[in-house]
């Protein structure tokens, strides 16, 4: 058998396997009465694990269905388990979601990629699409659906097989999802949920140094850094991989693709000018509050409080609605206020899917925070890693869950759901484990693996789409064909990124603020 044949029957085990994977709301609907019974079945257990101080902390898991806990479910269904659930962790990525609403359906992103795409190098290509690609991900639409068939054209226009550059702004939007300049949703996702992960076991939300950590920004010297290493990356793998084996190839340029539907217009231009003055009156209100109201202070029992930092997240929101809001009333898009609910609405109307995601999700944990059985799987799992003797060996314990992950990322599509269902057992377990596996370890162990393996899945939300956009020139390229394609991103990416978070973990560099 040919390695080509052998690549294809991989690609097309590994998209077979994927769609028999149910949707995450599924599994987390079967994981509700599945633990339920397990509880009936284990009630009264009891076990003992290390607390927080070292102390040992006495377990014992309920039986649900037993009157009182019944209760308990119906009465925190709604509020606690949901709404509620980590302090309303719902409600602030909710919150986020709206700026980035206001920004992305005023034009700004996809007139700033633009903007940006024409300025492109001919050499530089590939390493500024990657780049790019990776600061999209703030507003991932922007990304999937302006940047990655501008790059086809791009290259199309050169007489260069469209694929090359499509690719490789593909491997930056989705393969290095993670990283960024600046924190953003999935800072605000990863992040908060590991503290309430962690909190919910006993484990303090702390870093490698003792000091408390901000989901916010606990990753944030970690993505700055990746965004920048992982563009190398990218460039490199497309000049040695991708671009011997695709430029010879033969691409179509179809009739209906014209430059003109990628460039600036004159509206564009005015409302990208109109920006400028925006940024520097966001600033000037982020500041402003940063050196008044948020400023930094010392409670009473000596800690330095820095509320600026532990509302980054807000005073990012706030900079994405003013400049979205300049770009809009200058391009006319909002011509009252009005105009700026409905961008709010238009992107909450995206977010149906999360809310039915979390309802299950978060009363799944719920009921295994409450029932005892979240701290056993810990247990168990925690005792299985040390009967290995793993817990000597810190650096092989975050290089198996980065690879764990990896593969599960394969089967399972949507980086919130993974969390939902990794997170509570790695976060508490790993520290058990060892110590030196902090929250912001693990998560960002979690971050590197679920990005790595986006481009190689089917379960990615927009595989379809990027395999029609790039049949616009390979009409008859196959999503087995996409995904060979990719695989060296891929493998390159999560070497690479694996490489360089073990490099912050064994030089005790903090990952973030």
């Amino acid at each position: 058998m040919t390695k080509r044949q052998s690549g294809r029957r991989f690609a097309a085990f590994v998209e077979r396997v994927g769609r028999r994977i149910p949707d995450p709301v599924i599994i987390f609907m079967a994981f509700y009465p599945l633990a339920f019974l397990v509880t009936v079945l284990m009630g009264g257990h009891r076990f003992e694990t290390p607390g927080a101080g070292g102390e040992a902390t006495v377990y014992e898991i309920r039986a649900m269905y037993e009157a009182e806990h019944v209760r308990w479910i119906f009465d925190n269904a709604l509020l606690d388990n949901w709404l509620g659930f980590g302090g309303g962790v719902l409600g602030v990525i909710l919150v986020v979601m709206l700026a980035i609403g206001v920004a992305e359906n005023s034009g700004l992103f996809g007139a700033l990629i633009k903007r940006a795409g024409a300025y492109i190098p001919v050499k530089l290509m590939p390493l500024l699409l990657i780049f790019i690609g990776i600061l999209s991900s703030i507003a991932t639409d922007a990304g999937y659906l302006v940047l990655i068939p501008l790059a086809g054209l791009l290259y199309a226009g050169l007489g260069r097989n469209p694929l090359i550059g499509m690719a490789a702004a593909f491997a930056g939007v989705s393969a290095g999802f993670s990283a960024n300049l600046i924190p953003g949703p999935v800072d605000v996702i990863i992040g908060m949920n590991a503290k309430v992960f962690a909190e919910a076991q006993g484990i303090a939300f702390v870093g490698a140094d003792g000091n408390p950590l901000n989901p916010a920004t606990m990753h944030w010297l970690f993505i700055i850094v990746s965004t920048f290493i992982l563009s190398a990356t990218g460039f490199w793998v497309t000049r040695r991989y991708i671009e011997p084996k695709l430029a010879d190839q033969p691409f179509d340029t179809p009739d209906d693709i014209t430059p003109g539907d990628f460039e600036i217009d004159d509206t564009e231009r005015r409302g990208l000018r109109a920006v400028i003055p925006g940024a520097f009156v966001a600033i000037a209100l982020i500041v402003l509050l940063a050196v008044g109201p948020l400023a930094g202070f010392e409670s009473a029992d000596g800690r330095v409080v820095r509320p600026y930092l532990d509302n980054i997240i807000l005073l990012i929101s706030l900079f994405f609605v003013v400049t979205g809001i300049f770009f809009g009333v200058a391009t006319r898009k909002f011509r009252n206020v009005a105009d700026v609910v409905q961008a709010m609405v238009s992107q909450m109307n995206t977010m149906g899917y999360i809310l039915v995601l979390t309802f299950f999700c978060y009363n799944f944990l719920g009921l295994l925070s409450y029932s005892g059985l979240g701290s056993y799987i810990t247990y168990l799992g925690a005792n299985a890693l040390l009967a290995l003797g793993l817990d000597r060996f810190p650096v092989l314990l975050l290089i198996g869950f980065v690879f764990t992950t990896a593969l599960i990322n394969l089967f399972i599509g949507g980086l919130t759901s993974k969390w939902m269902l990794l997170g509570p057992i790695f976060v508490p377990m790993l520290y058990l484990v060892n110590p030196a596996m902090t929250p912001d370890f693990v998560a960002a162990a979690f971050r590197v693996a679920d990005s790595s393996t986006n481009i190689i899945t089917p379960m990615l939300v927009y595989a379809g789409v990027i395999l029609a956009f790039m049949r616009k020139y390979r009409p008859d390229l196959s999503f087995g064909e996409m995904l060979l394609i990719m695989l060296p991103y891929s493998i390159a990416f999560l070497l690479v990124w694996t490489t360089l978070l073990v490099s912050f973990f064994v030089f005790g560099i903090p990952l973030g603020l």
